[in-house]
């Protein structure tokens, strides 16, 4: 086998070409193609001194197409990119470019070239690498993955069906991603379809809703008879809810700017059109009962888990919750007797530490798919397959550009352009029939609205029944906590152990604590590590409250701070010795009492697209 291509440089040419526009009587363009962007020069009628939109970074695009006139005699090929640029307030909006080939006397010719454009760059996109010897084929690209969405439709005040029929699907779609929806209807709903699910008619699972859909979603795979196959498959997350805080960590690593709301929601998006996986420290978490679960953010203990748990009653009121909660906290500030306990991490953080010190406590576009393999879909599957619901899309205009935007059609296939886009005159541009899917590929299709009353489960689906509402159920299987002794159970020599009055104690994973909380900014995805962080009592609640602001930024181990402890460890343990109190695992109520838990580095991969270097904004 040749070795793969050198890795090219970000200036480097790979494509060059000369392109018009749609409608066909528009400037002509001189289009460059980067590892890192689209670059278009106006030709005529005449150069542009200073170009607008000349530059489209590839972080700004989800996919793009081939298209074909709906005229006989046009004998041009079309190709369209999907793109969502900031715009001057800071938000994205949705754009299309669409350029004509026509250097050619004949259709196939020109819709040769369009292919090879289309191809490299859904290549890019995808982090495929190309051909030194400049050959691209669509044998280049594999299949289009396919995706599970599971969709709580009450998450985000109830925006997240909205945003994710408005948004969501109308990306993927253009990435050429192929994929299936659930809506959840209840509590754990997502983790009984997961536990009896197919594994292998799926290449990943996300989930659009807050981070309680994906707490249901890794303990499902974790309590299957095979989880050690089922804890592979890649979960991603799409934020819908009022606690965002994975998603604001995936934003981090993609490079974008801190976001909120739909900004953030469009960001990580974009990420997972771009494709790639990273591996997801998951942390084993025994509870006093001795039942267990797996966490992917955080275990928290005082004043963040009160907040968390009692500024549900304001969950209409979407992340504003949160402030809410917090003055409210403030106004009531408990101190809570405990013993901490923990096993340093042998190693400190691999990745680079912040300035500051920390106080230490010792679719791609197919463009001729294979026909997909026959496959014998689980009912589930074809549950969610009959029903496709129609998806208009909003009207968004292209910044500075009359250009009408290409309408979605979901049930069909391709985008399309509308008839009525083009000027006097102008045929209409429909997809390539040549480049559609054959018979037998995967589409896109959607569930119908949530029904009233629990869902009818095939008796074969394999999925088990219905179960109350519970607040957090124990996985059984999963691997072995040999780091940790039993609960009660004396512990090694080798652990630290504070005794202290505590106004909180937090072990985070990842970097957030919500999408705007920067709780351990040196922390990675998979550093092997779970990040405690504590806050002593004679903390006042201005300098608490200045903590958590300085949080914000991460920035809040630099303000000094003397009740402020923090210790990177393996594992830990937690007891509990004032009578009451609320615990917490991932925003999740738990049994209150003792508990203890242990990190099990990249356990799990998680969704998040490029590495910063290719998601950093311009």
């Amino acid at each position: 086998m040749a070795p793969p291509p050198p890795p090219l440089a970000a200036s480097t040419p790979l494509l060059h070409g000369e392109f018009g526009s749609y409608p066909a009587r528009g400037p002509r363009y001189a289009l460059t193609l980067t590892s890192q962007a689209l670059h278009i020069q106006r030709l005529r009628p005449k150069p542009e001194a200073r170009p607008r939109g000349g530059l489209v970074p590839l972080a700004e695009v989800s996919g793009c197409c081939t298209l074909r006139s709906r005229s006989p005699s046009d004998s041009a090929a079309y190709f369209c990119i999907y793109t969502y640029p900031r715009g001057r307030l800071g938000g994205r909006r949705r754009a299309t470019r669409t350029f004509r080939a026509d250097g050619a006397a004949t259709y196939e010719e020109n819709r040769a070239e369009a292919q090879r454009w289309a191809i490299a760059l859904t290549c890019l996109l995808r982090g495929l690498p190309l051909p030194g010897d400049g050959e691209i084929t669509p044998d280049l690209l594999p299949r289009p993955p396919r995706l599970l969405l599971l969709v709580n439709p009450f998450g985000g005040r109830g925006l997240a069906w909205q945003w994710c029929k408005n948004y969501v699907l109308p990306m993927i779609s253009e990435a050429g991603l192929s994929f299936n929806l659930i809506q959840t209807e209840r509590q754990n709903h997502a983790r009984e379809l997961v536990q009896g699910l197919r594994l292998s008619e799926w290449d990943g699972i996300v989930t659009v809703s807050g981070d309680g859909l994906l707490f249901e979603v890794l303990n499902g795979l974790l309590d299957r008879s095979d989880w050690e196959e089922a804890v592979k498959m890649p979960v991603g997350i799409l934020p819908c809810g009022s606690g965002n805080a994975l998603a604001g960590a995936v934003n981090q690593h993609g490079g974008f700017e801190p976001a909120l709301g739909l900004d953030l929601l469009l960001n990580c998006s974009l990420l997972l059109c771009r494709g790639g996986g990273h591996p997801l420290d998951l942390l084993s978490v025994t509870l006093a009962s001795g039942s267990r679960c797996f966490s992917f953010l955080s275990v928290a203990w005082g004043f963040v888990s009160d907040v968390d748990i009692q500024s549900e009653r304001f969950r209409a009121l979407g992340s504003v919750r949160f402030t809410l909660g917090t003055m409210l906290g403030l106004a009531t500030l408990h101190t809570y007797r405990g013993r901490l306990s923990y096993l340093p991490a042998t190693v400190e953080p691999s990745s680079p530490a912040p300035a500051h010190g920390l106080p230490r406590a010792k679719s791609e576009l197919t463009l001729t798919p294979d026909p997909a393999p026959p496959m014998a879909h689980s009912p589930l599957h074809r549950s969610v397959s009959d029903l496709p619901l129609p998806l208009p899309q909003p009207a968004l205009a292209s910044p500075g550009s009359p250009e009408p935007l290409p309408i979605l059609s979901l049930n069909g296939g391709g985008p399309e352009l509308a008839g009525d886009w083009g000027g006097a005159g102008d045929a209409p541009l429909s997809p390539d029939p040549l480049l559609s899917s054959p018979p037998g590929s995967p589409k896109a299709a959607l569930l119908s609205p949530v029904a009233k009353g629990p869902p009818v489960i095939p008796p074969s689906s394999g999925l088990p029944p219905p179960t109350p509402d519970a607040r957090v159920s124990a996985s059984t299987c999963g691997p072995p906590d040999h780091l940790l002794p039993p609960l009660g159970s004396p512990l090694p020599p080798d652990w630290v152990t504070l005794e202290e009055d505590f106004v909180l104690m937090l072990a985070i994973s990842p970097s957030h604590l919500g999408a705007d909380m920067v709780a351990a900014p040196h922390a990675r995805f998979n550093d092997g590590l779970v990040h405690l962080c504590w806050v002593r009592s004679g903390i006042s609640r201005t300098a608490l409250l200045r903590l958590f602001l300085a949080m914000e930024r991460g920035s809040h181990f630099s303000l000094g701070c003397p009740q402020l402890g923090y210790a990177a460890a393996r594992a830990f343990r937690l007891e509990p010795l004032t009578p009451r109190g609320v615990l917490t695992v991932d925003g999740e109520q738990v049994e209150y009492g003792p508990l203890q838990a242990q990190m099990h580095p990249g356990l799990g991969t998680l969704l998040t697209g490029p590495p910063g270097c290719l998601g950093r904004e311009p």
